[in-house]
């Protein structure tokens, strides 16, 4: 059985953004590849239908490789497109779309409009979660390298070993005040002795470190602690605000449970006020420690504009806004209606937007807390208004049965679906077709240098 395979040629991009090769009539999948390469492979995994391989060698380059600009390119799985251009980035992501579409939504000739590029490729998130550990991930060359010693590590998780952290010295998705802060708090750690976490056994002071920011140049940095050390942690803390007085807020949390969740634990403001505040569009948006917010809020307002288009909004309609986390979209799109209804399972959610509607004088928007496919019904219609217009915004996993069930019996005449899964999409846009006529889409691209890619669709009711 063969280990290698010599001269793959990498021809397209599969799920996950993994390359695709075919070799003696299989689907060779390959990572950190481009299509056009002529690679050599060892074989990691071999199935009845495909074959799982890693490069040992590329032969010839294909002309859409890019040097990537990240020395952890490879190993730390975020970025796994920093070596394919950008155009072909954009490429693919739109080509990803379409697929989808076609091959699970049964949608055949869909109206797809340009792919909307993202303005910055880098430097463009707005947060970034790091985990510290007692000893860092080792590359292939450290572990060849006999004078190498393994160090405390803060930095990000390796793909699919939750126990295993590499060490970042740069990461070029958030700005260079984000490393500065970072590589600040792994030194004083080290220098003054508060030790890393030992996922294992459970041991060591330092967790996490998770650091936000806004357009307006306010940062919020999260420190979480294993035990309450009062001493140790005053001293970072106070250390951090001394280096860094850029930093607003400044919180920390003393996490004693096995994993590093911290949505039921208590969030303690040391500096700030506790929040963070982003602007779009003249509307003000606060984001608190547990706050989700789109983590590229340049493109997340392209987005949004996109999304409010679809919507085709004269003020006259009552509008649903599914899975409306803090109501960003509900009160961005609120002024264009005549009043919008946000539905979200997270309860601390739905009361942050509350505050945004407030903090923006909007009084046209209610939410409610609940889980989606049991809250969506027909007596929440007849109490609540029957919509003219849904939006839904649903996680990866896209919607529930249910859900798709109650709003092709809601009489919206337009539906706005927004995905950051093109597959899970496709197959509830299927769901919806006895109901709802697919129009166009819009594809956004969210997250430059990875195959992750939001999508826009529009259906008008049949």
């Amino acid at each position: 059985m063969e280990k290698t395979i010599d001269g793959l040629i990498i021809t397209d991009i599969a799920d996950e953004g993994r390359g695709l090769g075919r070799h003696d009539g299989k689907v060779v999948f390959v990572k950190n590849v481009v299509p056009g390469d002529v690679v050599n492979v060892r074989v990691a995994r071999r199935k009845n239908k495909y074959i799982e391989a890693e490069v040992t060698e590329v032969i010839s380059a294909s002309e859409h490789r890019v040097s990537p600009v990240c020395e952890h390119f490879g190993i730390c799985g975020g970025c796994k497109w920093q070596s394919m251009s950008y155009e072909k980035q954009l490429f693919f992501k739109e080509k990803q779309v379409k697929d989808s579409l076609l091959r699970i939504g049964m949608i055949e000739n869909a109206l797809v409009n340009p792919i909307k590029g993202s303005g910055q490729n880098y430097y463009y998130r707005n947060r970034l979660d790091f985990a510290f550990a007692s000893r860092e991930w080792m590359t292939t060359e450290q572990l060849n390298d006999s004078t190498f010693i393994a160090q405390p590590a803060l930095g990000f998780h390796v793909p699919g070993k939750f126990d295993k952290v590499l060490n970042i010295h740069q990461c070029h998705l958030q700005d260079d005040y984000s490393n500065a802060i970072r590589n600040f708090v792994r030194a004083f750690s080290l220098k003054n002795d508060l030790s890393f976490f030992e996922r294992y056994h459970q041991t060591g002071l330092m967790r996490n470190l998770i650091i936000r920011n806004t357009s307006t140049g306010e940062w919020m940095v999260m420190v979480m602690f294993k035990d309450d050390d009062e001493q140790k942690r005053l001293s970072l803390l106070d250390a951090m605000l001394h280096e860094f007085p850029g930093i607003t807020t400044l919180i920390y949390i003393i996490n004693t449970k096995r994993n590093d969740t911290f949505f039921d634990q208590e969030c303690v403001v040391y500096k700030g006020q506790g929040f963070i505040t982003e602007e779009m569009e003249g509307l003000k948006f606060r984001i608190g420690p547990k706050s989700f917010y789109q983590t590229n809020p340049l493109q997340a307002y392209e987005l949004y504009k996109i999304t409010r288009a679809f919507a085709q909004l004269t003020g006259a309609e009552l509008v649903y806004d599914l899975y409306t986390g803090t109501g960003t979209i509900a009160n961005f799109v609120a002024r264009s209606a005549k009043k919008v209804i946000g539905i979200e399972n997270v309860e601390e959610a739905v009361e942050n937007a509350k505050v945004n509607s407030s903090l923006n004088t909007i009084t046209n928007t209610s939410f409610f807390a609940g889980d989606m496919k049991d809250l969506l019904s027909a007596d929440f219609f007849k109490v609540n208004g029957f919509p003219e217009v849904i939006i839904t915004d649903p996680p990866r996993a896209g919607m529930h049965a249910d859900v798709v069930k109650a709003i092709n019996e809601s009489g919206a005449g337009r539906v706005v679906y927004v995905s950051c899964n093109a597959a899970t999409q496709a197959r509830d846009l299927y769901l919806m077709r006895d109901h709802y006529r697919f129009i166009k889409a819009t594809p956004v691209d969210m997250f430059p240098q990875t195959h992750h890619v939001e999508n826009v669709a529009l259906l008008e009711k049949i």
